[in-house]
């Protein structure tokens, strides 16, 4: 296969499968049922999609639009524009990376229940299983434990993932995501319309409306801040699978298509969640407050916890949800791991198999150090961080490059070329104006938030990402590697 070959989808629908993955996330399947029912219920659709039309659509239609134009990784496209920005895209890379590292370790977590799911190996006490064997506990005096199954499905994970990563785009990332996101929604279909006793009870509990709560701006904040997970925005991994695209596509009509896969899947599984919700709220007598919570605790401590009293309900639904949860870890993964493969490549002048080696080699030693007896606190401080402070605000930064240093109006009349759906003036004053002031905002709040909260140890992780994401940037912008060693490059 050519170079040239190995850098293109072999069809659209590969192409939206991979977009698809990358999207359609643990997020989706932990993270918005949460949100969407501690933020007014049914009234949270309003901002909520409110916040797909002003921010999702037309970003991705930006991230699509820069890709398919410069066909390039993210740090070249940025030095094509300006030499100087080259270091704002060796950060976002270097960051979305680190998303992935700690990403891969929540998956690992997955594939120890999922394993144990087949004989309820967590026991009578999920909690303690979870804080013993796989993710430990906030507690510092446990970082000298070492968490050894978690280990070994880390070591699992990355190898797939370099597996997957290491081929061309099409036969590697295109003919998984082919496979895996259709058989994501098939399996989350049967977990949703699996009847249980009291499923209404949770799904009424999650559309019941707060119209009152329309009043408050973080509830519009809250709307925002899941768009921008939800999509993964503004972590060129969109603009990275763009560059792949035949010339003859459709971009914006791409775009629509994507972004309704991934808020009817997250819905959807919204249903599913809270039925299971309302099982246990209708078994066990407590109220679905007591229940519901986001993220790990959700996942690796409610859910068994419901399992073990489910009876055989219990055996079908387990392998089931943990079975979608590591479908939907291993397409999103490959998507955040892809935007600093390409870059490296791009940089070094590597071949595809050698960038994802390297990369997965320093991607596995960062994600084992996540294998302690603090590693889901330690996740938990890297995504907080790099969630609330780093992306988003490299995110701001893509708006006022893209809007107002680059010739905006060059990428309009590229995505309205072959697009059936057209953009003008609106979509420009969005990119411009709009989501500025708006992202701006969710990161002022996030940073307040972020520094209210943030412990000593968790200020000397933050220091930490800080100051090796600038100094790895700094030497991936002013040195490139050839023969004789590294070489002062030179900026025009």
């Amino acid at each position: 296969m050519s170079e040239v070959e190995s850098h293109t989808w072999g069809s659209n629908l590969a192409f939206l499968m991979a977009m698809i993955g990358a999207a359609v996330g643990l997020g989706n399947i932990w993270r918005f049922s949460y949100v969407l029912y501690s933020n007014g219920g049914g009234a949270f659709f309003i901002p909520y999609f409110c916040a797909i039309a002003i921010m999702g659509i037309p970003f991705l239609i930006l991230e699509y639009g820069v890709g398919f134009h410069f066909r390039d990784s993210f740090s070249f496209i940025l030095k094509k524009i300006n030499s100087k920005l080259e270091i704002v895209g060796w950060m976002l890379a270097l960051m979305v990376f680190l998303v992935c590292c700690y990403y891969m370790v929540i998956v690992g977590w997955d594939i120890v229940y999922l394993i144990s799911s087949l004989f309820k190996g967590w026991g009578s006490n999920p909690q303690q299983f979870f804080a013993t064997y796989v993710g430990g506990s906030s507690n510092l005096s446990n970082i000298g434990n070492f968490m050894w199954p978690t280990f070994i499905a880390i070591i699992s994970v990355w190898i797939v993932l370099w597996y997957i990563s290491h081929k061309s785009v099409d036969d590697g990332i295109g003919k998984i995501s082919k496979i895996l996101i259709p058989l994501l929604f098939i399996i989350m279909a049967i977990i949703v319309f699996y009847t249980l006793p009291g499923h209404m009870i949770g799904i009424e509990k999650l559309l019941q409306p707060n119209w009152s709560s329309l009043g408050d701006v973080n509830i519009w904040l809250a709307a925002f801040a899941q768009i921008i997970f939800s999509l993964s925005m503004g972590q060129a991994i969109a603009m990275t699978y763009a560059g792949y695209l035949d010339k003859e596509s459709k971009l914006s009509d791409n775009v629509l298509l994507v972004v309704a896969s991934n808020s009817g899947f997250e819905i959807f599984t919204a249903f599913g969640v809270f039925s299971i919700l309302g099982f246990m709220s209708f078994s066990s007598g407590m109220p679905i407050a007591d229940l519901i919570t986001e993220g790990t605790s959700l996942v690796f401590i409610v859910f068994p916890t419901i399992f073990n009293s489910m009876g055989l309900a219990g055996q079908i639904l387990a392998p089931l949800l943990f079975l979608s949860i590591l479908f939907a870890g291993i397409t999103s993964g490959v998507g955040f791991f892809e935007p600093l493969a390409k870059s490296l490549a791009d940089e070094f002048e590597w071949t595809r198999r050698k960038a994802t080696t390297i990369l997965a080699i320093v991607g596995l030693v960062i994600s084992l150090c996540f294998t302690t007896g603090v590693g889901s606190y330690m996740v938990s401080i890297v995504d907080t961080f790099l969630n609330q402070f780093g992306i988003l605000f490299l995110i701001i930064l893509q708006c006022i490059i893209f809007g107002w240093i680059y010739g905006i109006d060059i990428i309009i009349e590229i995505i309205n070329k072959q697009s059936t759906f057209k953009i003008g003036k609106t979509w420009k004053a969005i990119i411009k104006f709009v989501l500025p002031i708006f992202l701006l905002c969710i990161w002022v709040k996030g940073i307040y938030d972020l520094i209210l909260a943030a412990t000593l140890f968790e200020a000397i992780i933050d220091i930490v990402i800080i100051i090796g994401v600038l100094v790895v940037s700094i030497i991936l912008t002013y040195y490139h590697r050839n023969p004789t060693g590294f070489t002062e490059k030179k900026i025009e």
